[in-house]
């Protein structure tokens, strides 16, 4: 009884410390990975590697606020594509296999990737013999990216496995595109068993992050209203590296802001306005500018529910020993 009395108040504690990150990371971070070193062996498997999950993502974010709009985005960006799977995460072999992380959407614009590999060894190194899938671990990365950028955490339900392939077209076709119409975001997400408002709250998560100066410079791409307020060059010459953020306002901050930029005809991306170009999105668009507590809980739900999507039927699955390559390095039977 008073193992399981130090057990829980050590879990809360650790809880506790990971959310409260969101309001000071720097001051937070070093208390969190204390108390992993100084009571690793008290923690069960499944809470060490929360643990150790939300310390690798606390110091990322501390390093960079950025990059916890990153880790939403590479999670959003493996679950649209044939499930939950990781499959973003392998990496290209040369005339053997091509997969997403290389694909248009993907390649030079989804990152975060070193985080993912950073919890995959700090669990390896705290938490001995838990087997784990990077799939989880982009799942709780994500998690804990929308606490520590304001939101609300929410439960995460470990257990998915990891591809042994990936799907270089599939991420050209699946995944919504920044010049996408409302009408073909519908049909993406319908495909999913996503509604319309499941869709305007994951749409939510550009209230955080920048888009690329190269993705701006595509007139596709932008909403035209926004068009004379760029700074960006263009055409982008030089490797240009220059970013516009999506939220006008708190591009930090996971908060309404994003919502009430559309309002005003100031979204960034052409795919983002067009939710004011029907009721059955603007309605929910409006709705949760002036409810951002409603918008926060809605959101989580539509992340948890994203998370459930399955890997493809077909699919060879395993636990990934590293996160960028299947177990045994052999492409033979991918």
């Amino acid at each position: 009884m008073a193992f399981g009395a130090t057990h829980l108040c050590l879990a809360l504690s650790l809880m506790a410390l990971i959310a409260l990150a969101k309001a000071n990371i720097d001051e937070k971070v070093e208390p969190i990975n204390n108390i992993l070193e100084q009571n690793s062996e008290m923690l069960t498997q499944e809470f060490c590697i929360l643990a150790a999950v939300g310390s690798v993502v606390a110091e990322a974010i501390r390093r960079e606020r950025r990059m916890g709009a990153s880790l939403i985005r590479l999670f959003f960006h493996d679950c649209f594509v044939d499930g939950c799977d990781a499959g973003i995460l392998l990496n290209d072999i040369p005339e053997r296999f091509q997969g997403e992380k290389s694909s248009p959407p993907n390649n030079n614009s989804v990152r975060g990737y070193e985080v993912i590999d950073q919890a995959k060894q700090r669990i390896k190194t705290m938490c001995p013999g838990a087997a784990v899938s990077c799939a989880d671990i982009l799942a709780l990365a994500a998690r804990d990216s929308v606490a520590m950028l304001g939101g609300m955490t929410y439960p995460v339900r470990l257990g998915r496995r990891d591809a042994r392939t990936a799907n270089f077209t599939g991420a050209l076709t699946q995944l919504p595109a920044p010049f996408d119409d409302l009408n073909v975001q519908l049909t993406k997400f319908r495909a999913k068993g996503m509604s319309a408002r499941e869709m305007v709250a994951l749409a939510g998560a550009h209230t955080v992050g920048f888009a690329r100066c190269v993705t701006m410079c595509d007139d596709r791409n932008i909403n035209p209203a926004r068009k004379s307020t760029l700074n960006c060059g263009c055409p982008v010459i030089n490797n240009n590296t220059n970013l516009v953020p999506l939220d006008l306002t708190t591009p930090d901050f996971l908060d309404k802001f994003y919502y009430e930029d559309l309002i005003r005809n100031r979204g960034l991306l052409f795919s983002d306005q067009v939710l004011m170009g029907s009721s059955a999105t603007a309605d929910v668009v409006r709705t949760y500018n002036s409810n951002p507590a409603l918008f926060l809980r809605e959101f989580n739900d539509a992340m948890t529910k994203m998370g459930d999507l399955p890997p493809s039927s077909a699919a060879q699955l395993e636990i990934r020993d590293v996160c960028s390559r299947v177990n045994g390095n052999s492409i033979a039977d991918m």
